[in-house]
């Protein structure tokens, strides 16, 4: 089939690329000429642990990157993948999704069916919004020349190559059976659970799996699925991470609770691990827009709104314990580890260690930091914060008075702490948010070392 995908962000990157790995003809747009010069010389837009290899085999032959939308014309399907911040209420700017749309609209074939995808998380009646647009600005009629589908996308940063192939569901919100029966051929591939000779793919993902599910449903509900899924799982976060609380009040385990907890099938063991909080480019705008939606039309979700509180407390919580150690915390120098909001990805967006820095830093701290991949996105974003960025995480903790592990990679996993320990300006103390080091071994070198939930 030939698509094409509006945005080569994160979801339009790993979108395209892995549709054009299938055997799709697949067409990237973007206003960015980095990213299209890019992504023509068979290289990533993005940091994607194994998206690289995929575009270097695919570009030229499968997958072609354009300034303009004049491939539009010849598409089967083209997606909508472009971002949707948070507006100064709250709820999802679709700014971009508008422009989108129109411009799809003026190049819309009327002798052939298109199916417009709304892959961006967008808010309940976007499907609508976006039909009516193209409407205007092509002149054809939806359900005729044209359909809009929403088809939400389930990326794990840092896991989205093993996520596109082998999903757990395929969510299509559809308003007929001919746009379902588009996406079903598209997707066709990946429900048959073989990608033996996908090109570009590890062995790990090549390997066939169990099918994903097809789900399809009406446009209103596929668009909320997605923001009851995050939000569902930003509940969950926050609820471990009380729990890691009351286990440093109590004398308990998280780590321990959380596996006890997680054997119950009702519950499960992922998204159980204590942390400095979640954050991010998804789940504080999702939950935000979720709230804001809810408020709007008169039914506030109290149990989001609680959890994002929780979390808001979490962070201070972890100050807290820092401060509890130094005490007076005016001119202490903290070496942070860590600016992406998880590991393996370069998305330095809304995260934990912007709230927690900026803390530090209104107490009177000068703040060191590392991160193997997110440092300059993060500088770039918050160029207020008075942050020295280190080479190496060795110089983030050298001369400091505590380090604050935020992010578990693996570089800090293997990095030489008994050293680290030496150069530091008073006692060794860590805090591991991510409970991820061995503490025994930690205390072998030196150090004061105290987890999240692990008293």
């Amino acid at each position: 089939m030939n698509v094409v995908c509006i945005g080569a962000g994160y979801v339009g990157s790993v979108t395209a690329a892995a549709f054009a790995a299938l055997g799709h003809t697949v067409t990237i747009v973007d206003i960015d000429p980095g990213k299209i010069e890019a992504i023509r010389r068979g290289e990533s837009p993005i940091y994607e642990p194994g998206l690289r290899e995929i575009i270097r085999e695919t570009s030229g032959r499968t997958l072609f990157a354009e300034e303009d939308y004049t491939r539009v014309p010849e598409a089967d399907a083209v997606f909508i993948c472009v971002g949707t911040p948070s507006g100064p209420d709250q709820t999802a700017d679709l700014t971009y999704v508008k422009e989108a749309a129109v411009r799809i609209g003026k190049f819309l074939n009327p002798g052939r069916y298109t199916v417009v995808v709304n892959k961006s998380t967008v808010p309940v009646g976007t499907s609508d919004l976006v039909a009516a647009l193209l409407e205007e600005s092509s002149g054809l009629r939806r359900g005729r020349e044209f359909e809009v589908v929403s088809n939400p996308e389930f990326l794990r940063e840092g896991y989205a190559v093993e996520d596109v192939f082998h999903p757990d569901r395929i969510v299509i919100g559809s308003p007929s059976d001919r746009a379902e029966e588009v996406m079903r051929t598209l997707y066709a591939p990946l429900l048959s659970g073989n990608l033996e000779g996908v090109p570009g793919l590890p062995a790990s993902v090549a390997a066939s799996r169990k099918a994903p599910v097809w789900l399809r449903t009406d446009p209103a509900s596929s668009e909320l699925i997605k923001y009851a899924s995050n939000a569902f799982l930003a509940v969950k976060i926050s609820y471990i991470n009380e729990i890691a609380r009351l286990c440093d009040a109590l004398g308990a385990n998280v780590k321990e609770v959380a596996a006890g907890m997680g054997l119950d099938e009702r519950i499960g063991g992922r998204f159980l691990q204590a942390s400095s909080g979640w954050s991010g480019s998804c789940f504080p705008k999702d939950t935000a827009e979720l709230l804001a939606t809810s408020r709007k039309y008169g039914y506030e979700s109290k149990v989001v709104a609680a959890a994002v509180e929780a979390n808001e407390e979490m962070h201070l919580y972890c100050v807290r314990k820092v401060q509890a150690r130094l005490k007076a915390m005016q001119g202490k120098r903290i070496g942070v580890l860590g600016l992406t909001f998880k590991a393996n990805t370069d998305d330095a967006r809304q995260t934990q260690a912007s709230v927690i820095i900026r803390h530090l830093a209104g107490m009177g701290c000068r703040v060191q930091a590392h991160d193997p991949q997110g440092m300059e996105m993060f500088r770039l974003l918050n160029p207020d914060l008075p942050v020295r960025y280190c080479g190496d995480p060795l110089e983030a903790a050298a001369e400091t008075d505590a380090v604050i592990l935020l992010t578990d990679w693996a570089c800090y996993l293997e990095m030489d702490w008994a050293k680290a320990a030496k150069e530091m300006r008073s006692e060794p103390y860590i805090l591991d948010t991510r409970n991820v080091l061995s503490g025994d071994r930690m205390r072998q070198w030196g150090w004061i070392y105290e987890g999240v939930g692990m008293a």
